[in-house]
């Protein structure tokens, strides 16, 4: 492991020693405190972070804008204060941590047997919501996660994901999709962030008036077993309890071949994300590249 690596899964490693065990009161403070330090060097992050704001509302000044990726970066430093704290949280926080609208979408898919894919773009703390899930329906769920360098630090991630109640697949190695699709067969739930293709291959989408890449696999899921595919949008409102929707059943086209249908799936999770990345354009967390446009097509995503 390289000397950059081991101070990475370090730093990874300390926040989840150390600021599990501070007031929460401290910790927001130190997670707003980071924020500002980093939006104040203005690293690339931030400025792709802004960028990709500026495509989210493309009136705004650059001085809205610049106000616009502080909040982001706050509430990015939220989700990750949040993140470190999680596994220490009692049930009754979970619970009341979170205030979705609409569960009925998720409950009467659960209860039909047909199993159930949740998509969600990179919004507030999909891991608060998963912990919610997991704690307040006790349905437990089957999810995929990047596989991150150190091999370390993507170790701590799963377990990290595992003691909130979670089952996680590695995205690499081409086996995660037909355990998703078993898994949905016996009528169980899958939670996929899903606004940002990771294989270069997803599905093109008109997103905010550009193209960018989706990945297929919440629409082929749904066509290959016959889940409910539910979008989720979340945001934070100022209190400590972030809000969440589930969004009405994504449906499978009646016509069409199985790529046409893919495409007209995904677009319609692409249109319930952007609805509510409009909303709360502060708490969608991509400090990546995403449209086509932006992207070095001999690099791929980054």
């Amino acid at each position: 492991m390289s000397a950059a690596d081991r101070l990475t899964d370090g730093l990874y490693g300390l926040g989840w020693s150390t600021v599990k065990k501070l007031p929460e009161p401290v910790a927001a403070r130190l997670g707003r405190t980071v924020a500002d330090l980093a939006w104040r060097r203005r690293g690339k992050g931030v400025q792709r972070l802004e960028s990709n704001y500026a495509r989210v509302r493309p009136d705004a000044s650059p001085e809205r804008l610049r106000e616009l990726s502080r909040a982001g970066m706050r509430s990015y430093l939220r989700y990750w204060m949040e993140s470190f704290r999680l596994p220490s949280w009692s049930e009754d926080r979970v619970r009341t941590g979170f205030a979705p609208k609409d569960v009925h979408h998720l409950t009467d898919g659960l209860a039909s047997g047909r199993g159930v894919i949740l998509a969600l773009p990179h919004l507030a703390n999909w891991d608060l919501a998963g912990a919610w899930v997991t704690t307040e329906l006790k349905t437990p769920f089957t999810t995929v996660a990047e596989r991150l360098k150190p091999e370390t630090l993507y170790d701590r991630f799963v377990a990290y994901r595992e003691s909130l109640g979670m089952e996680v697949l590695p995205h690499s190695g081409g086996s995660a999709f037909g355990t998703l699709a078993r898994r949905l067969r016996d009528g169980g739930l899958v939670c996929l962030v899903a606004d940002r293709d990771l294989s270069a291959s997803g599905v093109e989408v008109d997103f905010f008036g550009g193209t960018a890449r989706m990945p297929a696999g919440p629409a082929l899921l749904a066509q290959q077993t016959g889940a409910y595919l539910l979008p989720v949008t979340l945001w934070y409102d100022g209190t400590p309890v972030m809000k969440g929707r589930v969004h009405a059943p994504v449906d499978v086209p009646e016509s069409g071949d199985r790529a046409t249908r893919t495409s007209v799936m995904t677009q319609a999770l692409a249109d319930a994300f952007a609805t509510g990345i409009a909303d709360h354009p502060e708490d969608w967390h991509m400090l990546q590249r995403l449209w086509l446009a932006d992207l070095d097509p001999a690099k791929g995503p980054s």
